[in-house]
């Protein structure tokens, strides 16, 4: 709790940068996609493209802020401010900044997930009061994109490597695994790597959380893989931050 009360009050002093990426910006693509492109698209499915693209811009946003969160603040931690060594110093061990690290991106992610929910709920677009579950699944789905990016963060020794990660993991995740357009319209050959990403089983469950539908695959399945994926990527960011502070 120490780690997660330090970033807290870290976050405190800079809250204000994060307003537009974490609030506004979601807002702004469930407008002009949802409501502007929408109005081009009419239904998706049976039903209207603005409700059809609300949980999609919902987890794409807990994807995009735990995959960015992940990255230079990491990174930074062991290499410019050195914070993570004046922890271990300390009593605090790797496995206790990894568990405070993610409860505070899982606090970020769940704070932007409620503002974002209440705003589309004052405009009637929430079709289910299922849609209250959507902050479970962006809270676990933020850990299993989380976790892993903190590992690769803290396993690298120069910032370069996050442009390939965001230009060949975190765009890509996030146009093709079914946030905007169902995944059947990808030709059949390119569909398990939708299928591979934790976005696209979060999209899925937080899609059938907020129209009052079931997944298109057991919820089971889609639970335990982003369960898997949380379970692994803290298995190694646990490695990668020992390693990292032992060297």
């Amino acid at each position: 709790m120490a780690v997660l009360e330090r970033h807290l009050t870290l976050y405190k002093r800079l809250w204000r940068a994060s307003l537009f990426s974490s609030f506004l910006l979601p807002l702004l693509f469930l407008v002009s996609i949802g409501l502007g492109v929408g109005g081009y698209v009419g239904t998706v499915e049976g039903v209207p493209y603005v409700e059809w693209i609300v949980p999609g811009v919902l987890a794409s946003t807990a994807f995009q802020m735990a995959v960015g969160e992940c990255t230079y603040s990491v990174l930074g931690e062991f290499k410019w401010t050195r914070g993570a060594h004046a922890m271990f110093a300390t009593r605090v061990s790797a496995w206790d900044m990894v568990r405070g690290w993610m409860l505070y991106i899982v606090f970020r992610v769940e704070v932007a997930a409620v503002v974002f929910l209440a705003v589309v709920a004052a405009f009637g677009v929430l079709a289910s009061p299922w849609a209250v579950v959507t902050l479970l699944v962006v809270g676990l789905l933020a850990v299993a994109c989380a976790a892993p990016v903190s590992a690769f963060s803290a396993s690298i020794d120069h910032d370069s490597y996050f442009a390939l990660l965001f230009r060949f993991v975190m765009i890509p995740s996030t146009l093709f695994a079914g946030v905007f357009f169902p995944v059947e319209q990808l030709p059949e050959l390119v569909r398990p790597l939708a299928y591979a990403s934790p976005l696209w089983h979060g999209v899925e469950l937080c899609r059938a959380a907020t129209l009052g539908v079931a997944p298109p695959w057991p919820a089971w399945v889609h639970l335990g893989y982003l369960l898997a994926f949380a379970v692994a990527g803290l298995w190694w960011a646990a490695f990668s931050f020992r390693k990292r502070l032992q060297d």
